[in-house]
Parts: C-alpha cells; sequence; structure tokens
C-alpha cells in the first residue's frame, strides 16, 4: 500500500495528488482537507521581489565605479577589493533573481519537483565566487603587506562613506527574505559583507590620515576576506547538503523513528529516507508495518503519522508505504539498515 501526503487530504488518489502538484503554485499547503483542497503556501521571498534585487544591483555597480575610481587615485587596495566585491555583487543579484524567477515555474512532466533547486545553485554560486575572491584578494594583501604603500587617507574617507551609504541601503532592501531563503540569504551576505568592508574601510582611512599607518590599509582587506570566507562556506556547505538530498541538520532521522514506532497502530517503520528539496521544504519516505487490515482502516494511522511528522519536525511532504510483517525477519531487504538519509 503506497500512499503520499501533500497534507490532510489522505484519502485522496495518488493520481489527483499527481495532478494537483503540477498547479502553477506547487508548494503545499498542509492545512486544507479533502481532494479538493488547493495549495497556497508562499514561501521564503515574501517582501523580496525581483525588483528589490535588481535595486541592489544597480547599487552594487554604482558603488564600484565610485570605489574603483577612488581606488586607483588614492592608492588604496582596501578600496580597490571593496570595488571587486560590489562587481560580484551585482552579478550575485542577477543571478538570484533568475533562480527565484526558475523557482516559480511550477512542476512539469520533465521536472516533477519544478525548479526548487535552482536558488541552491544560485546560492553555492554566488558563495563559491566569493570565496574566491577573498582568496586573490588575500594574496593581494599579503603582497601589500610585505611591500607598504602610499594611501592618500582622505580620499578613502570620503568614498568609504558613499559606499556605506549605498551598501546599508542594499543590505535593508534585502533583509526581510534573508533568514528564510539560502538564495537570498547569499545575495544579503554580499551586500552586508561590503557594508561592513566600507566601515573598515572608513576607519582605515581615518588612522591612515592622521597617523600614517599604511599597513593598516591590507591588514583590513585581509580581515574582510576572511570575514566573508567564513559566511560563505557556511552558505556553500548547507546548500550542498541540500543538493546532495542529506537529512535536514536540526533533525535526526533515528529520533523521527523512534517517535514513529510509539504511534498506535504501527508496528514498525523502516526504509525510511528524510532529505530537503530546497531550504524550507522537508520529505519523508518509509516502510509501515501494520497489523493485516483493510487499506481503508489505515487512513487514521497515516493521519497520526503526517500530524506528528508536521508539528514536531516540520515535514512537509510524506509518502508512506504500508505492509504487514514486511520486516519481521532481519533477512528482509533493508532492514537491518532502518534510517536512510538521502
Amino acid at each position: 500500500m503506497l500512499i503520499q501526503d501533500h497534507g490532510d487530504h489522505s484519502h485522496c488518489s495518488h493520481h489527483n495528488d499527481i495532478q494537483q502538484d503540477r498547479r502553477p503554485d506547487n508548494d503545499h499547503n498542509h492545512g486544507q482537507k479533502g481532494c479538493g483542497g488547493g495549495h497556497h503556501h508562499h514561501h521564503s521571498v515574501e517582501g523580496v521581489s525581483a525588483g528589490r534585487l535588481m535595486a541592489a544591483m544597480a547599487i552594487n555597480f554604482f558603488i564600484t565605479i565610485v570605489e574603483a575610481v577612488g581606488g586607483v587615485m588614492s592608492g588604496s587596495l582596501s578600496l580597490l577589493s571593496d570595488a571587486l566585491h560590489n562587481f560580484s555583487d551585482g552579478f550575485a543579484m542577477i543571478i538570484s533573481a533568475i533562480a527565484i524567477r526558475l523557482r516559480q515555474r511550477g512542476q512539469s512532466d520533465a521536472y516533477t519537483f519544478g525548479l526548487k533547486r535552482a536558488e541552491m545553485m544560485a546560492a553555492v554560486f554566488n558563495s563559491a565566487t566569493l570565496i574566491a575572491i577573498c582568496f586573490y584578494l588575500f594574496k593581494e594583501a599579503v603582497e601589500h603587506l610585505l611591500h607598504p604603500q602610499p594611501v592618500e587617507g582622505g580620499m578613502m574617507i570620503i568614498v568609504a562613506a558613499v559606499g556605506l551609504l549605498a551598501n546599508g541601503l542594499g543590505t535593508w532592501l534585502l533583509a526581510s527574505g534573508a533568514k528564510d531563503n539560502m538564495n537570498i540569504r547569499s545575495a544579503y551576505l554580499h551586500m552586508f559583507g561590503d557594508a561592513v568592508s566600507s566601515v573598515g574601510v572608513l576607519a582605515g582611512g581615518f588612522f591612515i590620515q592622521q597617523w600614517g599607518i599604511y599597513w593598516l590599509d591590507p591588514v583590513l582587506t585581509m580581515v574582510i576576506s576572511l570575514y566573508i570566507l567564513k559566511e560563505s562556506w557556511s552558505i556553500v556547505k548547507e546548500a550542498v547538503n541540500i543538493l546532495m538530498m542529506g537529512s535536514p541538520k536540526d533533525i535526526s532521522p533515528d529520533s523521527v523513528v523512534a517517535a514513529l514506532r510509539n504511534l498506535p497502530g504501527v508496528n514498525a517503520i523502516h526504509h525510511v529516507h528524510m532529505w530537503m528539496l530546497d531550504d524550507n521544504n522537508v520529505h519523508f519516505e518509509g516502510h509501515v508495518e501494520v497489523d493485516d487490515m483493510p487499506l481503508s482502516r489505515t487512513v487514521p494511522i497515516q493521519k497520526l503519522i503526517q500530524d506528528l511528522l508536521k508539528q514536531n519536525f516540520g515535514v512537509q511532504h510524506v509518502v508512506l508505504q504500508f505492509e504487514v510483517a514486511g520486516c519481521s525477519s532481519t533477512t528482509a531487504v533493508g532492514c537491518g539498515d532502518p534510517v536512510h538519509g538521502h
């Protein structure tokens, strides 16, 4: 008995589930009951439209020009590094906006899960680009530290102040969607990192102007690069885990199985798989051993499992296969290894 849950319409046929899932808005709302219940779900990018990303992109390209000119005129590596960051950020916003558009296309015969993971790919690409830039800037900073060059502190202060205001505006534009969406968070990190960079360059310009501490410029570049490197790497790890169908990092499959085994009517559970479709949708599938009974009598058990998974573990999509004594013997396939994280 294979039963697929997208919500509380547990008695709906598998055929109806597929037809409903192919609606353009294919994220699942689990509050609907019955076969006629629609899926109305709006995840993660609320408040962050493609328009905001394009506005942030325009801000980045503006800052790039200002800081590149200011960096050349002042001889400041930290300004030039900030300009390079902003230039990459502009393209990051474009990639993030494209990924959002792809995600909204919905399911098709070719992509039955839709294109939700386009945002994960964008997050990996944007963060990996930042990591590469950080390594390059770190190398340049070491060379400037070994061979200090005069820097015009006054010019650094003026340009960094302009950059701080612009980056602060861009960070504000993306802040509303950064908490719940990895793609937006990678773009937000670009902007926030540049805002922090501008603060550092501003302070560095002041110290250079007052006391001629030229070595501070490459040191600031190294500190900024290390910070952005750390944050970018954390996004890459999380996004790659999702692309590799890893288990949610805050959910233990063993704890899920233990909770399900305590439900009335569940004799055993095995062949368990848990994975994340994107950074908001957790999927679960498993074989559930029950007493020999008509299919209709498994509906209450299915409802118990669905509710527990949703309320205790935040699982949105459940596929169950009910069977009788499927693993009564340890020689049955998969019984020796009951938990499988995709």
